[in-house]
């Protein structure tokens, strides 16, 4: 199969679908693999890199997409390369449909294959292609929130850790999963005070087992998140329904009773967010202020440290890329039930019932 890499163009992107390791892998069983040019630059990997690793380097993304049978990417498509993409072309990447209709029209009309990584499942019914970028996110939005929080960034000009004799900094984290649980840790190695709110008392047992007394756990009641989010200083929302739009958890009338210059900082922006004053945001234009309450709501917060992430990445989508490569979108499917979770419009139809419900659209499984 001819395996395509274009260059990511979305703002402030440098990750890469394929590393030269990955490719040569590909390469080595039988696949051709074309690269557009300087597509890993921006994470220290040459067009010599991709040569040396039996991988050609194509001039432009149209003759990436006119030359491969997949595309694999690390963000959605952009408006700009919709046309790009070709009739059964199997499309591997993250998409994020459920909160853009435009994209997916986009992609029914091409008559393509699009697997998203976001909902390609395991034995354990986790999100095995999401959770490195969950991992990544979680611990950034952290970091990120720590320096929204300095006074010349907007902040309240709290400092998470404090010091003795004044109050750490409270954090609030809505959402137990994968990126909770690491923006959690991150929290506590910043010596803050750090609440998780979540549905699940499962959840709440085993992360109050995994992180003892240090962690406030609170079941995630509106009463209990208008309690904890007027109380914070930091709020990280961190709350996941595979293939759906993310629920809307926070009302703005909460506010204008937090201190001013708190922050939130929306993870779940990609799937539409969970603060109902969430508007997707750049690395380049990061926060806006809403009532007095800084909000970070970038789109691709991994890509911020894209080296790390898309290592990270490429350590678990080779498998399923070297799947699709030997046995074709159609063999792989049925063979690997995991992988047909992560079909999301095949060749005109929405192919995943979350996505579909939540755009009100038809849905059609393929058997």
């Amino acid at each position: 199969m001819i395996i395509g890499i274009p260059k990511e163009i979305k703002n402030e992107e440098y990750r890469v679908g394929l590393t030269p390791f990955s490719a040569h892998e590909l390469v080595a069983h039988g696949h051709t693999v074309v690269v557009e040019k300087d597509a890993g630059l921006g994470i220290g990997f040459s067009d010599a890199d991709y040569e040396a690793a039996g991988v050609t380097v194509m001039p432009s993304a149209e003759a990436v997409y006119s030359e491969a049978e997949m595309i694999v990417k690390v963000k959605e498509p952009q408006p700009s390369e919709y046309g790009l993409i070709k009739k059964d072309q199997i499309l591997f990447t993250y998409l994020h449909l459920a909160a853009d209709l435009p994209q997916t029209q986009a992609l029914m009309d091409s008559g393509c294959v699009a697997i998203a990584y976001e909902t390609v499942t395991d034995h354990r019914d986790s999100l095995p292609l999401l959770t490195p970028m969950s991992q990544v996110a979680g611990r950034l939005s952290v970091q990120v929130g720590s320096q929204c929080l300095f006074k010349y960034n907007g902040g309240s000009g709290v400092l998470l850790g404090g010091v003795p004799g004044v109050s750490a900094g409270r954090v609030v984290v809505i959402g137990g999963g994968v990126v909770g649980t690491n923006a959690i840790r991150m929290a506590m190695g910043k010596e803050a005070n750090v609440t998780v709110l979540d549905t699940s008392h499962h959840r709440l047992e085993e992360l109050d087992f995994q992180f003892g007394g240090r962690l406030n756990t609170a079941y995630a009641s509106r009463a209990n998140l208008e309690q904890y989010v007027k109380g914070a200083d930091l709020v990280i929302g961190a709350v996941l329904i595979p293939g759906k739009a993310a629920p809307s958890l926070v009302p703005r009338q909460w506010l204008s009773d937090m201190r001013p210059g708190s922050v939130m900082v929306d993870v779940a922006i990609d799937q539409g967010g969970c603060f109902e004053t969430s508007r997707p945001t750049s690395h380049t234009d990061a926060t806006y202020v809403v009532d007095g309450v800084v909000h970070y709501c970038v789109t691709n917060m991994p890509g911020a440290v894209p080296r790390t992430s898309t290592l990270a990445l490429n350590n678990v989508t080779l498998p399923f890329v070297m799947k699709l490569a030997n046995q074709g979108w159609r063999q792989a499917v049925t063979l690997d039930p995991h992988l047909k979770n992560g079909l999301n419009v095949c060749q005109g139809a929405v192919t995943h019932a979350g996505v579909a419900a939540d755009l009100g659209l038809s849905y059609t499984d393929l058997v």
